[in-house]
């Protein structure tokens, strides 16, 4: 983490000097907006079974590298695909436990004041974007809309119930869908930007609570910073 931490902090003061002093590099007409990105946002999980709550404040965290194509002559249009890494945080009322390695999902019970329910899953991102900006090649601020598809390869997961008298955690949960696609789009200026993920694919594959299918997928909100 101290490593992505000291790239976000060389390329802020990077892009800073760059937009301050003469640049004769930027007059290139070949110019790519190549970006480093880091998000931060809200997660709703959608299609929850009846009964099933989300609490607390549900976090994500995303950054990864795009790297610019151009497709028009201007160069305020192009494509773009990236590699990047997410850590994705659900508070939520559903409990799992496991019995002989094969997972159980139960509700909490509502009558346990317990002190955390949460599930967290870790990916490694592919996000495939089309670009449109107002970018020029002698300043790196402007408008921009992205927006495109990201598949996600689940690397690790752990879920972890705690409350005063148990405490239960599992790991490698096999009803978990590995795979994961959605859209997105981002929208601002500068370096700040609005941010929207869908998830188009239920996040477990073979999870069932009380006989029916848990076909939740997830919904993702908030900020986007791009770096050059």
């Amino acid at each position: 983490m101290r490593f992505f931490l000291n790239i976000f902090i060389f390329f802020s003061i990077f892009n800073a000097f760059s937009q301050e002093a003469p640049n004769f590099a930027a007059l290139d007409s070949l110019y790519r907006e190549d970006q480093f990105y880091v998000g931060i946002t809200y997660n709703d999980l959608q299609n929850r079974p009846k009964g099933i709550s989300q609490n607390k404040f549900t976090p994500s965290f995303s950054i990864g590298f795009l790297r610019d194509m151009p497709i028009n002559t201007k160069r305020n249009r192009a494509v773009a695909v990236g590699l990047g890494y997410s850590i994705n945080n659900y508070n939520h009322s559903l409990l799992i436990s496991e019995t002989d390695g094969r997972p159980e999902y139960n509700k909490v019970d509502p009558e346990i004041d317990y002190d955390k329910n949460k599930l967290i899953l870790h990916y490694i991102d592919l996000p495939i974007e089309y670009r449109w900006r107002t970018s020029t090649p002698e300043s790196h601020i402007f408008w921009r809309i992205y927006t495109g598809v990201k598949l996600s390869y689940l690397v690790y997961d752990k879920s972890k119930y705690i409350d005063g008298d148990s405490r239960i955690i599992v790991k490698g949960n096999k009803d978990l869908d590995k795979f994961q696609y959605g859209l997105y789009m981002a929208a601002g200026r500068n370096t700040w930007n609005v941010y929207a993920y869908y998830g188009l694919k239920p996040i477990f594959k073979s999870a069932q609570l009380e006989g029916n299918e848990i076909k939740m997928s997830t919904l993702n909100l908030g900020l986007m910073f791009y770096i050059l």
